[in-house]
């Protein structure tokens, strides 16, 4: 048990989601990882979506004016 990774490499997910979030094209991190795959980057953010629709409700701190 630990962190999720796109099956068949040791690549976890959470490391994708911060390339996309960050500005990477799926082309750019699959030139740094050459065993992704599109259809794997995908997969990826399926499984992030999957997660964060859970019934766990997170506060939200408002911010500061």
């Amino acid at each position: 048990m630990g962190k999720p990774v796109v099956a068949g490499t040791r690549i976890p997910v959470d490391l994708i989601l911060e390339k996309l979030a960050a500005g990477e094209t799926v082309e750019q991190i699959i030139r740094a990882h050459p065993r992704l795959t599109e259809e794997a980057i995908r997969a990826a953010l399926a499984f992030a979506a999957q997660a964060i629709r859970a019934d766990v409700v997170y506060p939200v701190e408002e911010a500061a004016l």
